[in-house]
């Protein structure tokens, strides 16, 4: 009986252990959506990462069950935890197709079998999707040692690797892709994006502004370009890419809002207003400016701020007046 217990508490550790791991795995996996790429997609923008190379991959924390599964010796790999290392991504770019004798083995030789640098890639990008970044990694790794000229192999690498929080073969990654296909403007828009998600900001200008200027009218591209421009206090600048992305008055409130977090209260409220006088009715705006206004001690115009809100119904009387979160 007591050894039933025990074997009880020890299942209920390993299972908490295992979720709270898998949760932060899954929020860690997160850290490519900055709060300030947050903030704009809240107010209607595209930001980050470009879709099809990637970007929209699925979080872990959607099948908690199945690798919780695995801690107990369901799956692959005879049943243990398996970590990524940096001598596992050295391993996987210095050697080709590699054979795995375990309970996937059925698995791993149908994958094999396509034998091509495209049918490595499709299976990388569907592992990626899937959420399961380290086998993404190594087909992905395999793609590009059989055709180094693979740049949407290069590209999603960069993006595996930006999931693990491994930066600089991230870098390295789109870089690859990038010499590959020099005018790819997505690619380029995904090595900035990186870039600027590990603070070098000027890089991150610069291939972004090479990105726009193959696309110019890519909203994508122009936010991001937007948000290292303003790390950079660049907010002219910026106003000018967010208008570009979104429009004049989605140009004014983002920009506004980098101000306000950058704790330039005073230029916000400039942005604010002349956002308002375009769209007099934006709960988003009114809102905005009632903080903003009894912050700096404005309180007459606070006030007048939240009586015209509360007119609204604490919202726009029209859609057009509110923006709309953006899909990313």
């Amino acid at each position: 009986m007591k050894k039933r217990t025990i074997i009880a508490i020890l299942i209920a550790f390993t299972l908490t252990f295992g979720v709270t791991a898998l949760w932060n795995t899954a929020e860690t996996d997160r850290h490519s959506s900055d709060t300030d790429t947050s903030i704009i997609e809240q107010n209607g923008a595209q930001a980050g990462k470009d879709k099809k190379k990637g970007n929209a991959v699925v979080s872990a924390i959607k099948a908690p069950f199945k690798a919780i599964g695995r801690l107990f010796g369901r799956g692959g790999d005879k049943g243990k935890l398996r970590r990524l290392t940096e001598k596992d991504v050295e391993k996987f770019e210095a050697t080709g197709v590699a054979r795995v004798d375990d309970n996937r083995s059925g698995k791993r030789e149908k994958r094999e079998s396509a034998g091509t640098a495209r049918g490595h890639l499709a299976e990388g990008r569907s592992l990626l999707s899937a959420g399961r970044i380290n086998e993404a990694i190594e087909e992905l790794s395999i793609a590009v040692s059989l055709d180094p000229a693979l740049n949407e192999a290069h590209s999603l690498l960069g993006v595996a690797f930006d999931r693990k929080g491994m930066s600089e073969r991230a870098r390295e990654s789109y870089e690859r892709a990038v010499k590959a296909e020099p005018e790819d403007a997505q690619t380029l828009n995904n090595l900035g994006y990186s870039l600027y998600l590990n603070g070098n900001y000027r890089a991150a200008v610069d291939r972004l502004k090479r990105a726009a200027k193959l696309s110019p009218t890519d909203e994508r591209i122009l936010n991001n370009l937007a948000l290292a421009q303003c790390r950079l206090g660049k907010y002219k600048d910026a106003l000018k890419s967010f208008t570009r992305a979104g429009g004049a008055f989605k140009g004014r409130v983002n920009t506004a809002a980098m101000l306000e977090r950058a704790g330039r209260d005073a230029e916000a409220i400039e942005q604010y207003e002349a956002a308002r006088s375009m769209e007099p009715n934006s709960s988003v705006v009114l809102r905005r400016l009632a903080d903003l206004y009894q912050r700096q001690g404005r309180v007459g115009e606070a006030q007048a701020a939240r009586v015209t809100l509360a007119s609204l119904g604490g919202s726009s009387s029209s859609s057009s007046n509110q923006l709309t979160a953006g899909a990313n």
